[in-house]
């Protein structure tokens, strides 16, 4: 069909679906770009799942400066002339397509890399994701416009539901099906081609819009602006009401990507049930009303705040908690939007203040809260301020109604000296559970539940979960850091123990006996104790690298005239490492010459000596968030060009929710190298006992020759490494949606 015969046909028979259809395509343009260029973004910076809240604090802000302009160039009286200037800046920025990650701006500098990833995306996407994200807004006010006198006119925010839906189902399409089928540059072509598409699709509307100008009557701008103006009040209500939600989602996606790993399957699930929130409160008839919205809401955050208080849930708890708590908090912080929205003549300007409030929830948790809190205090704090968009006086004020809450408060402070009590590893979940079902019985009256909800996240902050009393946390673009004390019979009684997130990565014995005993994946009877010993029996003087600090364990291992060198992304893991205070590995047990290099592995590693290291560890994958671009092809090259004509690379795989083996089998494969994989677990009496001497472990080993692994096939702990039919990754393809269902099923 041509742009003539559009504008001959009767514009109410086609504005509908070439409306919505446009509106559906412009928005998940919109929402594909974002994990598609973070996931370009994300092996410069180590995969910390700071990347993405600081790209989402990025399209927040371009997407609230696509509003104001969307915003602006509604107040122009011509709707012809706003067509004819949108289509020129949408088809301007189509010349910087295909859309890549610039390299302008060198590496990202250690330590401080936020501000060299903001240059890099708005010189990267920032213009075409502006344009696009200003189409949303546009249409639906041209919708009314070309509708006009036409009832459907006056309900222009259904097309707000078509675009959410274009946008949760491109980012759901993206993990799940774009990522593990097309390589990179695939991808970014395909989205070239679709944005070329869209412009066409604006070309028809454009052309309905153009054929209707004399047709309408041309409101008053005056009058427009004075009618049913809102008052500052609820301005500033739209703006709160769009924050929290944001905020929360960008701290539920810090909490879920810290136990998993930051990629985009995990980056786009609570951004997905956030549009979905958004399609719900705006449909005409909500498949999910106000009532039963505040029903959940009461049930989800009261589970949700007693789950973080608690250390043996399992992590599936913990994510249907929390996402549950994050999708109801959210849908009733949107349905107040949609039931308070303005009539059309405002329209513009409730999204630009919805986009205020979105920018101002992400900015807070991108870049305020890593300097304020020293843990990831933000995500309990929006998850009770979601309480405070329920009904204030829902129910009567009593005795009982008081009394309750006071139980709730009382009840939740409790649990602050639990770790004092001794066998009482239950009272915390029952004392939890009690605040909890006080808060919800409490819940029809906002600022009591909030009272309760706050309780239980407070002493989810000031009282870890885990109950190991806190030495110091300290807080770094790569995740949080907490030394903590704790207690082990088999390695002497009291330990220091260092977590990143819920992970750890370092138990040092404090008895002066025990102090510099290997413990945890790095102990003698370990693979990775056994590798080193071995490699140390056959070279005098080593030489080894390690990426990955930790605590440093690994140092206590060196002998006079061993070079160990440390390869750490983070600034904070070296201070802490080096601190007498907490660690002594580096400082008091090592005998051989150890630094620490600081930056990315992939970025320092190429700049060693080749053929220099008898031993190559690579220890970055037990963490909570796993470092993707260390698994991949490339990097298994650069790793093989380090190693010595008899050294070996050994890579320790343990995880607890992705499937590794597979990944890192196929990498060796496509390589033309042999792999060994060996599962260490401890002796059943040591397993039961839950003992840091030595942990589970799960190793790959591979070297240049088959001859230098010879020795270790004659250990039957060690067996061939397994791809399991894998695709190898490599820096154009991975697929975490697979490790991740692999993991589940047990591979």
């Amino acid at each position: 069909m041509t742009i003539a015969s559009l504008s001959a046909a009767p514009p109410r028979n086609i504005a509908v679906p070439l409306f919505a259809a446009t509106v559906f395509s412009s928005a998940a343009l919109v929402f594909m770009v974002e994990p598609m260029i973070a996931r370009m973004i994300l092996p410069r910076l180590g995969g910390s799942p700071a990347v993405w809240n600081t790209c989402m604090a990025f399209f927040q802000t371009a997407l609230l400066a696509g509003y104001f302009y969307a915003h602006l160039l509604r107040k122009l009286r011509s709707a012809r002339l706003q067509v004819a200037i949108h289509i020129s800046l949408l088809a301007a920025a189509a010349l910087i397509l295909p859309i890549q990650a610039t390299g302008a701006f060198g590496l990202p500098p250690v330590g401080a890399p936020i501000p060299w990833l903001l240059c890099v995306l708005a010189i990267s996407v920032g213009a075409p994701f502006t344009i696009l994200s200003a189409t949303a807004p546009l249409l639906q006010a041209w919708y009314a416009r070309v509708l006009h006198g036409n009832p459907q006119a006056e309900n222009p925010y259904v097309l707000y539901s078509a675009s959410n839906l274009g946008s949760m189902l491109a980012l759901i399409a993206y993990p799940t099906i774009v990522e593990p089928l097309l390589p990179m540059r695939a991808q970014t072509f395909d989205w070239a081609f679709v944005y070329c598409a869209l412009c066409l699709l604006m070309a028809g509307v454009g052309a309905l819009v153009w054929n209707n100008e004399t047709s309408v009557p041309a409101p008053s701008v005056a009058r427009e602006a004075a009618a049913e103006t809102p008052d500052w009040p609820t301005r500033v209500t739209w703006v709160m009401l769009a924050a929290v939600p944001s905020s929360l989602m960008l701290g539920t996606t810090t909490y879920i990507s810290n136990d998993v790993a930051s990629v985009p399957f995990l980056w786009v699930l609570p951004l997905a049930l956030y549009l979905l929130t958004f399609i719900i409160s705006f449909q005409a008839t909500p498949i999910i009303t106000r009532e039963r919205a505040l029903l959940w809401h009461a049930v989800s955050v009261a589970m949700a705040a007693a789950v973080l208080c608690m250390s043996t849930m399992s992590l599936g708890a913990h994510l249907l908690a929390c996402t549950g708590a994050f999708f109801f908090g959210a849908l009733i912080c949107h349905q107040r939007l949609a039931a308070s929205r303005p009539p059309v003549r405002h329209l513009t300007e409730f999204y630009f203040l919805l986009s205020l409030g979105g920018v101002l929830g992400g900015v807070f948790n991108a870049f305020l809260a890593p300097v304020i809190f020293s843990s990831v205090a933000e995500y309990p704090l929006a998850l009770a301020l979601t309480a405070l968009a329920r009904p204030w006086n829902a129910v009567a004020f009593s005795p009982r109604v008081a009394a309750t809450a006071a139980t709730g408060v009382l009840t939740a402070g409790a649990l602050a000296v639990v770790p004092e009590l001794p066998h009482a590893e239950f009272v915390p979940v029952v004392l939890a559970c009690a605040a909890a079902i006080a808060a919800f019985f409490v819940s029809g009256r906002a600022l009591l539940f909030a009272l309760v909800v706050g309780a239980l996240c407070a002493e989810s902050v000031f009282v870890p979960a885990d109950k190991h009393a806190a030495l110091m946390t300290a807080r770094s673009f790569f995740g949080v850091h907490r030394v903590a004390r704790g207690f082990d019979p088999a390695l002497g009684g009291d330990l220091h123990l260092l977590f990143h997130g819920t992970t750890i990565h370092g138990a040092q014995p404090q008895a002066a006996a025990d102090r510099c005993d290997a413990t945890t994946y790095y102990a003698p009877q370990t693979p990775i104790g056994q590798v080193i010993t071995s490699v140390l029996a056959d070279h005098h003087p080593a030489r080894i690298g390690v990426v990955g600090l930790g605590s440093g364990t690994v140092a206590t291992y060196t002998r006079a005239g061993d070079r160990l060198r440390f390869f750490e992304i983070d600034p904070e893991v070296e201070r802490i490492a080096r601190d007498r205070r907490y660690f002594t590995y580096l400082s008091g047990c090592a005998k051989g010459n150890i630094d620490v290099v600081l930056g990315d592995a992939r970025l320092t590693l190429p700049g060693e000596k080749p053929a220099s290291y008898d031993l190559l560890l690579l220890d970055a994958f037990s963490a909570d968030t796993v470092p993707t671009h260390l698994l991949t092809v490339n990097a298994f090259r650069i790793y093989l060009r380090l190693l010595k004509p008899d050294g070996v690379v050994l890579m320790h795989l343990s995880n607890r929710n992705l499937a590794l083996e597979g990944p890192a089998a196929a990498a060796a494969k496509e390589i033309g190298v042999s792999a060994l994989m060996q599962h260490y677990a401890p002796p059943a009496p040591h397993a039961s006992a839950l003992s840091l001497a030595a942990t589970p472990t799960q190793a790959m080993l591979m070297a240049k020759s088959e001859a230098v692994l010879a020795a270790f096939r004659r250990d039957r702990r060690w067996r061939m490494a397994r791809d399991h039919g894998v695709h190898a990754w490599s820096d154009d393809y991975t697929n975490v949606f697979g490790a991740l269902i692999d993991h589940a099923l047990g591979e």
